[in-house]
């Protein structure tokens, strides 16, 4: 099927994809547009996974105060100040300040949370669900234990303006449009009475 210059300009603009890979999109999909984001998203996934080993050192430190009562500070680090100082990674970092405000993450990733809370959680979960089969124990603790994750660990949470999707998928999405290696390396939250 043909593709024109106004959809590859469309899907461009709703992906954030360079022209040569909005082309190979529409291609690859035979011109439906939904198949084409989902094709850009995917291949994102991966190009996103090549970039993560690369060292990040650059970046910024975005603070975020809510209504006096909330503040936090994140550090987010990419490979070069130019990228650093561009609107979509100062919109990010923005966007993960206020995010941490509103969420309340208390560990970082999943690899940050302590052995120990993982254990109590793992063997609550399993006296939940002794009942069950045994082939299917294990299917279920690790599910239970991925909502844990994803209530209590920033990345794995669902983003507060885009319920749709994870702080790491907006991450990997930045990684893509931006093309190099983002991370959120640490962040602070304080809150007016709290310890």
């Amino acid at each position: 099927m043909a593709h024109t210059i106004q959809d590859i300009k469309k899907l461009r603009d709703m992906t954030g994809a360079g022209m040569m890979k909005a082309k190979e999109a529409l291609e690859n999909s035979d011109g439906d547009m939904d198949k084409a984001v989902i094709y850009l998203r995917e291949k994102g996934d991966a190009s996103a996974a090549k970039k993560s080993d690369r060292e990040a050192r650059a970046g910024l430190i975005e603070a975020y105060v809510h209504g006096g009562r909330i503040a936090t500070m994140v550090e987010i680090n990419c490979e070069t100040d130019f990228v650093a100082m561009t609107d979509d990674f100062k919109t990010f970092a923005r966007d993960i300040a206020m995010h941490v405000a509103a969420a309340n993450p208390e560990y970082l990733n999943p690899e940050s949370v302590p052995a120990e809370i993982v254990e109590r959680e793992r063997s609550i979960y399993a006296k939940e669900v002794e009942d069950k089969p045994a082939e299917i124990l294990d299917k279920i603790v690790d599910g239970k234990l991925a909502k844990f994750y994803e209530s209590v660990c920033l990345t794995n949470q669902r983003f507060i303006k885009d319920p749709d999707i994870t702080i790491d998928k907006l991450t990997k999405e930045l990684i893509v449009k931006l093309g190099e290696n983002i991370v959120i390396r640490r962040y602070v939250r304080f809150e007016l009475g709290q310890l």
